[in-house]
Formats: structure tokens, C-alpha cells, sequence
């Protein structure tokens, strides 16, 4: 396979306005691994997901989804434990809010014997998320133990911080996911970010300056790219010959969830067709894009036909 990722898919019910007044919901397939995923494999590439799913409708209907994406799935059925659920509700048109009911779900008993499993079929790369490691103990073990043997058998090992404030601390993700660094060759951080996987500089210094340091640190451990998201302001990379930025893709924002993974989708899709760091940077710049202007998680990303949409067709036009 081109790419392995694991981690929980929930069943995400979506709401138009404020829960509190009720009305109608949205079913869909949540997860930042699993949105990986369906971006890396629309754009051609053969992707497996490894996970856990409850005996339960929502579980039967996450993996058919997937499916339905040409996506591979190594499960295991937690005939004991719920799958795992989020509302989410467009509280304003610029802030999304998420509540989370997935403590002691089947997707957080996820374990190393799970990925010994899934990774005994040699992917080119291994995904993985600050998010798994936040889910119990057992799950945390099995992220690091992915990539120690990843790291071990010239697998390239991707690592998306993808902190989550509702999940743990701040100083608990530091403590879990600074370690991983040394196993990491593509580290991908929000700009707000980076300092849970390496020191902030002591003397301060204006914020562009703490992260050029921050990118420095983590070269030196032997991580190969460090990616920074800065959503609409743009990303960047740094790499032991240099730093390159790319601007923002210019759309109308429409939901802003899952943007950053349908970025580490697109960057990761280049890596895998041996594009160089410009061309990770500009398909990932054009697969947030996509993420940003249609609705949904991953429902409204590319084809490898339609990466050329964006950028050359007018705004408000008719494809005829």
C-alpha cells in the first residue's frame, strides 16, 4: 500500500445552527486519520485504515463509507464498547463548535497488537496524529510503537500534531508527542503548535523568529520536513536546505473542518508521486482549498482530475 493510517473515526452529527434549538442533523464520518485517508486515496493512491468500530450501526456505517472511498480497512469489532460520536453545530458563520461523547469508546481501545497487524503489510507511509495518542493509554503506546518500527524499517513516518484541547493538556501532548520526534520524518504542526514537539526559544523574540528556531531543533533531532498550516495565511516548510512558503488558495470559505488534514492529504499525495517541497506545498495549498469552500470534513475533496479547478477557473462560473 501507498499509505497507512490509524486512529477513530466517530460518526459526526452535523447542525446548521445552535444545538440548543434543535432541528435537523447531518450524519457523517469524522476523524482527522480518516480524512487523510479519503483525500490521499481520491487522488490515486492505495491508502489502509486501521482502527476499532463499535458492534453498532454507526460502526457498520464508518466502514462503508470508507469503503465506498476505496479505502482498505484493518478493524477490529469491540463487541463491548460504543463507537464513538461528536456533534457539531455552525454556531456562528466563522466559529464551529464540537462536543465530544467517545470516553471509553471501541476507537480508543485501539492497541499495538491492532497495528503490529496493519503494518505487517509494508506501507510506503505511516500517518500518524497527536489525536490517537490522546485517546487512553493503550492507544498512546500503540503511536509510539508505530513509529519505532516504522522509523526501524525505512517506512517514511508522517506526524500531524493536531492538538485537541478537550482531549488532554497542553503538557500531557508535550510530554507524548515530543519524544516522537526522533521517529519523524515529515513533522506537520499548526503555527500555534509547534512548541508541544519542540522547545519555545527562552529570549522570546517576535513569533517568526521562535518558529524558525523551533524548525531548527527538530532538523537537528533528524526530522526531514517541518511543515507549518497558517490557513489562510498559507504554509510552510522547513528543511535542513532552506525554508519555502506558499500562499493560501483565494476561495469563498464555506466550513472551515478538516482543512488542515485535507492539506496533509494533498502534501502527502505529492510526496508519495516524488513531487519536491514546492509541489507537496502547492497540491496541499489546493486541497485545503477545496476542504474550505464546500461543506463537510473530507466530503468535498479532489479527484487527481480536479486539482487543476482552483486557481484556473473563475469564480462564480459553470464548468460546461
Amino acid at each position: 500500500m501507498d499509505l497507512l493510517t490509524f486512529g477513530e473515526s466517530m460518526v459526526s452529527l452535523r447542525s446548521a445552527g445552535p444545538l440548543s434549538a434543535g432541528g435537523c442533523l447531518d450524519m457523517h464520518v469524522a476523524g482527522a486519520e480518516s480524512n487523510v485517508a479519503v483525500g490521499v486515496a481520491r487522488l490515486g493512491h492505495s491508502v489502509v485504515w486501521a482502527g476499532v468500530v463499535g458492534a453498532d450501526p454507526q460502526g457498520e456505517y464508518i466502514l462503508r463509507q470508507l469503503r465506498s472511498e476505496r479505502i482498505g480497512t484493518h478493524h477490529r469489532v469491540d463487541e463491548a464498547r460504543s463507537t464513538g460520536v461528536m456533534f457539531l453545530e455552525q454556531r456562528t458563520a466563522d466559529i464551529t463548535r464540537a462536543f465530544y461523547y467517545r470516553a471509553g469508546s471501541a476507537g480508543s481501545t485501539l492497541n499495538r497488537e491492532d497495528v503490529d497487524r496493519a503494518l505487517a503489510a509494508g506501507p510506503r507511509v505511516l500517518h500518524l496524529t497527536g489525536i490517537t495518542a490522546a485517546l487512553s493509554p493503550e492507544a498512546r503506546q500503540a503511536v509510539e510503537y508505530a513509529a519505532r518500527r516504522a522509523a526501524s524499517e525505512g517506512i517514511v513516518v508522517s506526524l500531524d500534531v493536531n492538538y485537541r484541547s478537550r482531549l488532554w493538556s497542553r503538557e500531557a501532548a508535550r510530554a507524548a508527542l515530543s519524544p516522537l520526534a526522533r521517529y519523524t520524518d515529515v513533522l506537520i504542526a499548526s503555527d500555534d503548535e509547534l512548541d508541544l514537539v519542540a522547545a519555545a526559544p527562552s529570549d522570546g523574540g517576535n513569533s517568526d523568529d521562535a518558529e524558525t528556531a523551533m524548525a531548527a531543533s527538530l532538523l537537528e533531532q533528524g526530522v526531514g520536513e517541518v511543515v507549518v498550516k497558517r490557513g489562510a495565511a498559507g504554509a510552510g516548510v522547513h528543511t535542513a536546505a532552506g525554508r519555502i512558503e506558499a500562499p493560501a488558495v483565494a476561495v469563498t470559505s464555506i466550513d472551515t473542518v478538516g482543512a488542515g488534514d485535507a492539506f496533509t492529504a494533498g502534501y502527502l499525495s505529492a510526496l508519495l508521486d516524488g513531487g519536491d517541497v514546492a509541489c507537496r506545498l502547492q497540491r496541499g495549498t489546493v486541497t485545503g482549498a477545496f476542504a474550505v469552500s464546500t461543506a463537510g470534513d473530507w466530503e468535498g475533496l479532489p479527484s487527481r482530475d480536479e486539482l487543476s479547478m482552483l486557481g484556473t477557473t473563475a469564480s462564480g462560473t459553470t464548468q460546461r
